[in-house]
């Protein structure tokens, strides 16, 4: 198998799952509102990857309408939302942005994730994966959903294609 830094060189689009990637799965309930706590580097890794010519999706079960706008206001290109059969979204999204399997990277760490995760060019997740998630991963980030993991993934893929530190960098 590749190594996935040589993976990382065809990498074009990431897809992210939210829970437990883009948070760290913990959901707290405030007057009958689900509240998700969101990491601040990831959003800029998030926004500046679109700067630099990534496609970003977000395939999650969720159903957040503040998480996707947050999403959308950092430049993320579409956010499915009520996502219960993530791989029949992978497969509408690489249809209709003309995709192959070698360029996406997802990020997942549970169960559902796992259809998606077998067909994606580089299958990532955070440290604190489910085990199945794990066994099948290219990569496992060394940090926890919803601390940087995702700014880790894109910091690695952008490093690995010069694309990390340029003048971009340097505005939100």
């Amino acid at each position: 198998m590749d190594s996935y830094k040589i993976r990382l060189s065809k990498i074009n689009t990431f897809m992210f799952d939210v829970d437990g990637v883009l948070t760290n799965g913990e959901i707290m309930l405030f007057e009958n509102d689900i509240v998700r706590v969101l990491n601040s580097r990831d959003g800029y890794a998030l926004q500046y990857a679109v700067k630099m010519g990534f496609k970003i999706m977000i395939v999650t079960g969720g159903n957040s309408k503040v998480v996707e706008d947050r999403l959308l206001g950092l430049g993320v290109h579409e956010v499915h939302l009520s996502s219960f059969n993530k791989l029949n979204v992978y497969e509408d999204i690489k249809r209709r942005h003309h995709l192959e399997d070698e360029t996406i990277l997802y990020m997942g760490d549970d169960i559902p994730d796992y259809p998606v995760m077998s067909k994606a060019g580089v299958a990532a997740c955070p440290q604190d994966a489910a085990i199945e998630i794990k066994k099948i991963a290219h990569y496992q980030s060394p940090f926890d959903g919803g601390k940087f993991c995702v700014r880790d993934v894109i910091e690695q893929t952008l490093r690995v294609q010069n694309k990390w530190f340029s003048e971009a960098a340097f505005e939100w």
